[in-house]
Formats: C-alpha cells, sequence, structure tokens
C-alpha cells in the first residue's frame, strides 16, 4: 500500500510539474503554441504545378522537391511558422492535377505573399532542336517550345549558385553565375554535354532564355556557367534567388485566402471557452454521477489535458480550430473509459467483493472493451491522417495523441489513484461513494 500510495503521490506532483510548465509558457510566452493560419491570422496560397514536362515517375519527386524550395523561401524571408504542403485535386476531366499549398501566418497583405513565392525564378536547360535556329540574343521567341526541346535539367538538379567574374579574351571581368549541379544533376549534365558535343543549349529563367551557348565538350564536373551580359548587381541577385531554390516545375497561383488576425483571435477565444464548458460540465457530470470514483476521475482528467497541451508544446503541434475540435473530442474519449471503468467497479461491488477487490477486478474486465475501442479509434486517425488534407491530418494528430494518453490516464492514473485510497470496505458509506446515479449502495 505504502508502494501505491508513494507512486500516486508521484504522478499527482508531475501533473502537477507539468500543468505547471504549460502555464508558466504561455504567461512568460517562452514556448506559445503554435497556431495554425486560421487561429493566427495570415494568408494561404494555392498554386497548381505545371508538370507538362515532367515524366510519370518524377511527378511525386519533382512535387517533394517544389515544397522544399517554397519552404525555403518563405523562411529565408523571416516569415513564422511558414506551412508548406502538397495535395493531389481530382477534376472533372478525372485527370489529377498537383497543387502546392502555402500557409503563411502573420501576412495578411496577399500582394506581399505572393511576391515571396513569386520572386523564385524557374530555371531550366532546354536543347535547341535539330534544324532549328537560335534566336538572336536579346530577343524573346513567342514559340519557344517549337525550338527547344523540353527541359532536360531544372532547378530541381541544382545545388548552388555563386558569382565570379570573366577571365577570359574580351569578357575580362564580365560577371558570370557559376552553376553546381547535386549529384544526380552532374550526371544529367555529364550526359547531355556528352552526347550533344557542338550543338546549342539554352539556359532559361521563368520561360526566358538568358544564354544559348554551345556546347565545346563534356562537362563532367556538374559545372556550368550562365554569362547573360548581367550587371554586378544583377549576376549577385540572380545566384542569391537560385540559392534560395530554383523552382523544378512552373507554378501558378490559382487561389488566395486572408484570415485576418481579428478573426484568428476570435476563434481562439471561441474554441478555449467552449474547452472550458465542455470540460467543466463533464467533470461535474462524473463527480455527481459517480461520486469519489468521479472526483478520481477528474483528477485523471486533469492530468490527461496537462499532458496533451505540453506534448502540442513540445513535438510541436500546429492547432487549428479543427485541432481545437478532436481535442475536446478526445476529452470525451478519455471520460468514456472512466465510465466504462466505475460501472464495472459498481458491478463488483454489488457481488459482494470489497473495495480493493472491486477496483482491481473492474478495471481487468473494463480493460479489453477501452483496448479495443481505442484501437479502433487509432485506426482511425492513422487514416485520416495518412489521407486527409491538411484540415483533417491536424484533426487526426490531435485526436491520435489523445487517445493514446487517455489510454495512460484512464488505465493507469486512476487505477492508481484509487488503489491509493486504501479502502477496504463492503458496505456503508464505502458503497454509497463507490455507487453512481440515484444509488444508495445498499443493493444486496
Amino acid at each position: 500500500m505504502a508502494k501505491t500510495r508513494f507512486l500516486a503521490v508521484l504522478i499527482l506532483a508531475l501533473g502537477c510539474a507539468i500543468g505547471w510548465f504549460v502555464y508558466s509558457s504561455q504567461i512568460h510566452g517562452s514556448k506559445p503554441f503554435k497556431l495554425g493560419l486560421d487561429l493566427s491570422g495570415g494568408t494561404q496560397l494555392v498554386y497548381q504545378a505545371d508538370l507538362s514536362a515532367i515524366s510519370g515517375n518524377d511527378v511525386a519527386d519533382s512535387m517533394a522537391s517544389l515544397r522544399d524550395t517554397i519552404e525555403r523561401r518563405v523562411n529565408t524571408f523571416g516569415v513564422s511558422e511558414p506551412l508548406v504542403q502538397t495535395e493531389t485535386a481530382g477534376t472533372f476531366s478525372g485527370n489529377p492535377t498537383q497543387r502546392l499549398i502555402v500557409e503563411l501566418p502573420g501576412i495578411t497583405d496577399t500582394q506581399k505573399a505572393i511576391s515571396l513565392i513569386g520572386q523564385t525564378p524557374v530555371l531550366e536547360f532546354r536543347m535547341l532542336k535539330a534544324g532549328a535556329t537560335a534566336p538572336q540574343e536579346g530577343v524573346v521567341p513567342t514559340n519557344v517550345n517549337d525550338l527547344f526541346d523540353p527541359a532536360a535539367i531544372t532547378g530541381k538538379d541544382l545545388a548552388s549558385a555563386a558569382i565570379q567574374f570573366s577571365s577570359a579574351p574580351g569578357s575580362v571581368n564580365q560577371p558570370q553565375v557559376v552553376l553546381k549541379f547535386n549529384s544526380a544533376g552532374s550526371a544529367k549534365f555529364a550526359a547531355l554535354t556528352a552526347a550533344n558535343v557542338g550543338k546549342i543549349f539554352g539556359i532559361f529563367l521563368d520561360g526566358v532564355p538568358i544564354s544559348e551557348p554551345v556546347i565545346q565538350q563534356s562537362i563532367p564536373d556538374g559545372t556550368a556557367v550562365i554569362s547573360g551580359g548581367f550587371t554586378a548587381e544583377q549576376a549577385k541577385e540572380l545566384a542569391r534567388n537560385l540559392n534560395y531554390g530554383a523552382l523544378p516545375v512552373p507554378i501558378t497561383l490559382i487561389s488566395t485566402e486572408t484570415v485576418s488576425g481579428t478573426l484568428g483571435g476570435l476563434a481562439v477565444k471561441d474554441g478555449f471557452n467552449a474547452a472550458l464548458w465542455g470540460v467543466g460540465l463533464v467533470v461535474l457530470f462524473m463527480i455527481l454521477w459517480y461520486r469519489l470514483p468521479g472526483l478520481i476521475a477528474a483528477l485523471a482528467l486533469a492530468l490527461y489535458i496537462s499532458v496533451n497541451l505540453a506534448l502540442f508544446l513540445v513535438i510541436p503541434v500546429t492547432l487549428t480550430a479543427a485541432g481545437i475540435a478532436a481535442f475536446i473530442l478526445s476529452i470525451g474519449m478519455a471520460v468514456d473509459a472512466n465510465v466504462l471503468i466505475f460501472e464495472r467497479i459498481k458491478e463488483e461491488l454489488n457481488n459482494k467483493k470489497d473495495s480493493v477487490d472491486a477496483i482491481h477486478d473492474g478495471f481487468a474486465r473494463a480493460w479489453p472493451s477501452i483496448r479495443d475501442s481505442n484501437i479502433s479509434s487509432m485506426i482511425t486517425a492513422t487514416i485520416l491522417f495518412w489521407l486527409g488534407t491538411s484540415l483533417i491530418k491536424g484533426f487526426a494528430l490531435v485526436f491520435g495523441l489523445g487517445v493514446l494518453v487517455s489510454m495512460l490516464t484512464a488505465i493507469t492514473v486512476s487505477r492508481t489513484l484509487l488503489l491509493a485510497l486504501g479502502i477496504r470496505s463492503r458496505g456503508g458509506i464505502t458503497r454509497f461513494f463507490f455507487s453512481s446515479g440515484v444509488s444508495t449502495g445498499n443493493k444486496s
């Protein structure tokens, strides 16, 4: 018994420490909750990717590269906690399209948000088609696709870009941009140059040819030089933008949505009030209906909430309105486990067992039902997270965490606290406090 009571005190102390961590982190602002766009305010941009030049096997890799590139871009501009993700959307024609969703918390200026994304150039290396004549320098052809083959190398193959000054006769000190390709890009560039010696290829930025050099020899080291008559400032800007990430595929903005900070703050307030009322009413019901076990369940519920909130801070979890709804729903799941346990305990008491034996047997009988219901909930949460959109993923993550933690608090915490009471009576006041509803505990 002493060991059980020591463990109960340790659990309560740990719960208080976790609760204080959550409380102090919010009061002092040392580790605030990470709020989604719908709660913090900001801008959401939805782009459609043009994958016409990408083979089917490379679509997933190209979209992953696109996501990483845009994420680096917005991070460079100091956007707080941006969310960049891809999704596949169906169309009326039945052909799925690839979309890029960019959420920028705190930026409610739509044009500023668009400029953060739009300034990143699309880099392409395209071979001049056989029999075609390269356009004159400075002239942007209107029939680029008729003159040049689809892109053989794109921005996803680029590792870095740097400015240097030419030492070649006739162009001494002219600014150039030196490109270094990654391993995959180096292999492609080596094969491209080896197979096309003496031919012209075009270097395109945002669909505009900026250089059309002749391949003099194979270049196996993965290095290319862009010399487009730049000024030093232009070459510096181009190198910087390419290092931020040249887009592997072109993208087109198809929709924007702006959430004001005022609306986000109102959503947080409403969500907090909903959670407060929900928890308060649940605790009141548990204490009035289940008496002493209900009070223990209230303590376990407080620990459950503290652990969940701490996990939200540590992981961290991006909280959205859907996530708050999932959290409130998971509270109901946690209480549901306690209801099953307490009803089983009451049945054991009605079978003339003392309270300690009733607690042991009640938990043992309730466990299979709790286990099966929680496993089914976890399967549902996993499927939603794996297949759902960003809104559904947030709901599934919070709900899944809640189910896992509820198993811990309902089975371990509630059981330990009840056993720590050390009551071994079969009747009288003990039966009353361990009964439920309008029962007086006098059933023989």
